[in-house]
């Protein structure tokens, strides 16, 4: 079966042959043709020398430094004039902004010059100064574009003259290519594309582009940038200011080693609290917060998980002021009341500013907002401290667990709507221009800063539309905005999310419904309580699980006969509970990605390529989300690692085959690899109830497994300092035996004590929701080592 992506058509074993002549002949004409604007001859021969760096290339007025930072990171800048002045770069970690360097060797001869690391060869052709990327090995990576590579075109943005910069490469016909943010076009390769990277609510620019090559290549800039690969073997990444061309080259192979890469020099992710891997309810909106303890308190009457309500907008008298309108009352004390359910609060928190608001009036007096606009300078350091003074800061205090940042790009709605607002203003970091995408950064740094240190026993949680590089380094989460609660819409979030994961961000979500309705009141529609089914099974699988839309009602319950299986599938989530906290430590101490596309995992399988619509939901579970109208089933390929099992029967099938799965309206095909060890929890309505409670250990036979149980104090920043444990766990399958190792560490309230009941997986055995009645063997685990042979 071919599957589709963008305009193009991959098989199994890579292109059709009729795109491959195809490309070969236009291959040709490209080698033998000018470029358009290319009427001079080209630049002279490079000269080149070596640095302590690297090499320094200077052809005609172009200098062009490649520097080695570590030996798969090599960092390029190339300027068309004298060497450029450090712009700041706030993505990257400070001690990073600097190459750190790495050994190399450096040689050269009367056509190029070459550095080598124990893990790369980089190449400079002495006619053009153009580059290449091989592995140590010969293997060819990347290069930039046969004719000239890089340009720069003078121009004059906001009263300075910059450069509209251009860098063209030449991937490989087979290459598929990736990441870049999160955008709604509905591609997951995006061969063939173009992709314009500015913020806008529903698209977020992360310059990060992951090849199935394995490597990544991070465009060092904040500008508006365009990607470009329309002629499939010419890519050209197009920024409209800046004053170089400068990226970093990333090689893994493997893609979890190219992020590793990426974080390492942009910055690790931190733990969430444990509460923010629960049950989110939202909706626009609930209008105060007696009806907020009204929702709540119907979860816990029904014994329905729930971890989280949400305050959305217009909570506020006005705008930008930490003042609620006349429905709320004593907020503090409604705030407590939830808290003694267990229920956390989160609150719409913008960082656009009524004109009339005193924080406005504040920052106005200070010359700290946006020229001409109504939203604060986040990258001005003293508008930092005084937004989060006089707005977030004193929400904290009365006792809100998190902050939902919305109209992150920023937007701008007075006068009138529009984003992209800070491209054609000067701005407290530089022309904005060359920092239009940065400022959801700058916003969610800000924030988390002040709120560790005004409150350090509480884990940051933010929830905000849009996001720039480094921003994993914040405890926040991006949802993916105001999409359309259609199919179409379903079938967009799926792809846009895994990019998004491939642009090294780990926390992402969806509203679940879609924010817009098909029509005004869609609750009663069978036909939307359908999609809502389907996209619920979904987000339980996102990082994080929340609903949310524009809807009169948007509660488990008011989905009439879809109620079940979206109560049944929110209970799912909460037995996973120790899997899936136990993956996010790995996200922040391994620099992990929890939503995995199936090419991180087997990118040398060419069916996974295009595989946009599954994925790994960790090291186990593969996610198979139904994205059409009355669907029964759907087509699910199963790569030949190992052999898998049906979640929901428990029956083995053969790996590297493509299947037909049931897909009934309750059932989202959930596939387990063969060697997989899946801890499950109790039946719990929230994260951190019944730490003591039994764990059920699914082994999946057919392969050797293991697994690490991670546990913590569930909030707070202890864990860096060493207070959480670790119990390793592996499975011996020629031996049918399991290992509980002894346990590392240690933390405050820890339990000692642990009983896991071990679930051999079998054909109608330790499948589905419910608690498996019978296991196959009982362990009781005291932290030291235990073995045990389970038949």
């Amino acid at each position: 079966m071919l599957r589709k992506a963008g305009i193009h058509r991959m098989c199994r074993d890579g292109w059709e042959l009729i795109p491959v002549l195809f490309l070969f002949f236009a291959a040709s004409l490209m080698a033998n043709a000018q470029m358009p604007g290319q009427n001079a001859p080209g630049p002279p021969p490079a000269q080149i020398e070596q640095t302590s760096h690297g090499i320094r290339a200077t052809a005609g007025s172009e200098v062009l430094e490649v520097a080695v930072c570590a030996d798969s990171v090599i960092h390029v800048v190339a300027t068309p004039g004298r060497a450029a002045s450090g712009s700041p770069r706030p993505w990257m970690l400070d001690e990073l902004q600097a190459c750190p360097g790495a050994p190399f060797t450096f040689a050269q001869d009367a056509k190029a010059a070459s550095l080598k690391t124990s893990q790369l060869e980089v190449i400079v052709n002495v006619e053009r100064g153009n580059l290449s990327f091989r592995t140590i090995s010969g293997e060819s990576l990347l290069n930039e574009g046969n004719s000239i590579a890089r340009t720069y075109e003078p121009v004059e943005l906001n009263g300075e003259h910059t450069y509209r910069v251009t860098d063209r490469f030449s991937p490989s016909i087979t290459e598929a290519l990736y990441g870049l943010g999160q955008h709604q076009n509905g591609m997951f390769n995006y061969r063939g594309a173009t992709v314009e990277l500015g913020q806008n609510n529903t698209d977020v620019a992360i310059p990060l582009l992951i090849s199935n090559k394995g490597y990544g290549l991070m465009w060092n800039t904040a500008a508006l940038t365009y990607f470009d690969n329309r002629f499939p073997l010419d890519m050209k990444l197009t920024s409209i200011a800046g004053k170089s061309i400068d990226y970093y080259f990333l090689y893994g192979p493997e893609i979890d080693a190219v992020l590793h890469e990426y974080r390492t020099m942009t910055g690790h992710t931190p733990m969430l609290p444990k509460w923010a891997y629960g049950f989110f309810q939202s909706k626009d909106r609930y209008v105060s917060l007696d009806e907020i303890r009204g929702i709540a308190a119907r979860y816990r009457q029904e014994h329905i998980p729930l971890d989280a309500m949400v305050q959305d907008w217009f909570w506020w008298k006005t705008e930008g002021d930490p003042v609620f309108n006349s429905n709320y009352h004593d907020v503090a004390q409604d705030l407590d009341a939830l808290h003694k359910e267990n229920v956390h609060a989160m609150i719409s928190v913008w960082g656009l500013l009524d004109p009339s608001s005193e924080t406005y009036k504040l920052l106005d007096a200070k010359n700290e907002l946006v020229t001409d606009a109504h939203v604060y300078d986040a990258t001005n350091r003293e508008a930092r401290d005084l937004y989060w003074q006089h707005l977030p800061g004193k929400l904290l205090a009365q006792g809100w667990d998190a902050f939902w940042l919305d109209s992150a790009e920023p937007e701008e709605y007075w006068p009138h709507m529009g984003d992209a607002i800070l491209s054609s203003r000067q701005i407290a970091i530089g022309n904005g221009a060359e920092f239009t995408n940065v400022f959801p950064l700058a916003h969610t740094l800000g924030v988390q800063d002040h709120w560790k240190a005004q409150n350090p026993s509480k884990r940051v949680f933010l929830l905000t539309r849009s996001a720039f590089l480094g921003q994993q380094r914040v405890g926040a989460t991006v949802w993916s905005g105001d999409v359309y609660g259609t199919y179409w819409g379903l079938n967009h979030q799926v792809p846009a999310g895994l990019n998004f994961a491939l642009s090294g961000a780990p926390y992402w979500t969806t509203d679940i419904g879609g924010y817009w309705p098909p029509h005004e009141d869609p609750i009663a529609d069978p036909a939307f309580q359908e999609l809502y089914a389907r996209w619920f099974e979904y987000g339980t699988f996102c990082p994080i699980f929340r609903t949310h839309g524009h809807r009169p009602h948007n509660e488990l319950w008011s989905f009439d006969k879809v109620e079940p299986i979206l109560v049944s599938y929110d209970r799912l989530r909460y037995r996973l509970m120790p899997y899936i906290y136990s993956l996010a430590w790995k996200v922040t101490s391994e620099d992990y990605t929890i939503q995995r596309p199936l090419v991180m995992d087997w990118r040398g399988d060419s069916n996974t390529w295009n595989l946009g619509d599954q994925f790994m939901f960790g090291p186990a579970i593969m996610v198979n989300p139904v994205l059409k109208a009355d669907a029964v089933k759907r087509n699910v390929y199963l790569p030949a690692a190992a052999a898998w099992y049906d979640f929901w029967t428990g029956k083995s099938v053969k790996g590297g085959q493509e299947i037909e799965a049931a897909a009934p309206l309750d059932r989202i095909p959930l596939f387990v690899r063969a060697g997989s060890i899946l801890p499950m929890g109790p039946q719990i309505e929230y994260a951190t109830q019944d730490p003591a409670g039994p764990i059920e250990l699914r082994i999946y036979r057919g392969a050797d497994g293991k697994f690490d149980l991670y546990e913590d104090g569930g909030d707070g920043y202890e864990y860096e300092k060493g207070q959480h444990s670790v119990i390793p766990i592996q499975w011996n399958d020629h031996n049918s035996s399991l290992t509980i190792g002894s346990r590392q560490g240690s933390f405050p309230g820890m339990i000692e004590h642990r009983k896991f009941r071990v679930v051999l997986v079998a054909a109608g055995h330790g499948t589905g929701v419910d608690v498996t009645s019978t296991a196959n063997a009982e362990i009781s685990y005291e932290g030291n080592e235990v073995h045990a042979t389970i038949k």
